[in-house]
């Protein structure tokens, strides 16, 4: 059997196109155009790209974007001082600090400088607490990029058991809030029973854990750590992974956590790498700059 392709790219178009047509409808009824600001430090040419993905999936909703760059020696003050000036200014709805920072600035102080009504990574202290309290917030976009996949491809979660390999507090963890908690709160979750694996899970803890997995999400970067052996015959596979791996013909390609060509063989549903996880990401994050400008123009 061969497992049904979760098309990321194409729900992410779909998501892009409700957007738009929601933003177009805000817009006729008086209000002014969102507004997202991305603030990128230094010269990382993967940050680069997913900027520029960023600014483009703007343009396509109606969202009015712009990248400020920074030089990558410059100070946290400076930065934290961009920050605010972005905070105060009442033209803009989302603010986003291209992770991740040079080394000598400190991440933590960086998003916590945020306003937490612009905060539409869901970076900040306030809108981590509040996920944890099920409260509606901006949660992290990959986190809602995993669960709407999981939503619009019709797969069950109520009282599943769920494996989340990977513990980062951006990825790992809000995915885990989401899918564990109870559906009647005010964000509502997804009554699953979670499991979160980690780099120091024992090998063989993460295969059995694995194995009795319903929805496997990968988020770790490491290479081919998903085996067919792991797989629950018909589970449903999210990979989150992204790492860049050099070809026999010397290019590079972009590969996920999962060993999709073996697991696909006895997964039920699962998501490619490239075109799973990535676009969702981003037509996530520009449902959250929307919810930003709703929100502060009450």
């Amino acid at each position: 059997t061969q497992a049904k392709l979760i098309d990321g790219k194409k729900i992410a178009a779909d998501i892009r196109k409700e957007l738009k047509a929601d933003i177009e409808e805000w817009v006729e009824n008086g209000h002014r155009r969102p507004c997202l600001i991305a603030i990128l430090v230094g010269e990382d040419p993967a940050s680069q790209k997913y900027v520029h993905f960023k600014m483009l999936a703007a343009q396509e909703v109606g969202i009015i974007s712009k990248t400020i760059r920074l030089p990558a020696t410059s100070s946290e003050a400076e930065i934290i001082s961009k920050v605010e000036e972005l905070n105060s200014d009442p033209q803009v709805d989302g603010i986003l600090v291209q992770l991740p920072v040079p080394e000598h600035v400190s991440e933590r102080n960086v998003c916590n400088a945020v306003d937490p009504r612009k905060d539409v990574d869901g970076f900040h202290i306030v809108n981590v607490g509040k996920l944890t309290l099920n409260m509606d917030t901006f949660v992290p976009a990959t986190a809602l990029a995993v669960v709407e996949l999981i939503k619009r491809s019709h797969i069950k979660t109520f009282g599943k058991n769920v494996v989340i390999c990977g513990r980062s507090k951006n990825v790992g963890l809000p995915m885990a809030m989401l899918l564990h908690s109870d559906a009647r709160n005010e964000c509502s979750g997804l009554e699953a029973t979670v499991v979160l694996c980690h780099r120091n899970t024992p090998p063989e803890e993460l295969a059995f854990f694995a194995k009795r997995a319903d929805i496997l999400v990968s988020a770790t970067g490491v290479v081919n750590l998903i085996k067919p052996e792991m797989v629950k015959p018909g589970a449903c596979i999210i990979d989150v992974g992204i790492t860049r791996v050099e070809r026999e013909d010397g290019k590079s390609k972009i590969v996920g956590d999962v060993d999709f060509e073996g697991v696909s063989k006895v997964a039920g549903h699962i998501t490619p790498v490239p075109g799973g996880v990535g676009p969702m990401t981003v037509a996530m994050l520009m449902s959250n700059t929307f919810k930003a400008a709703t929100n502060l123009a009450k």
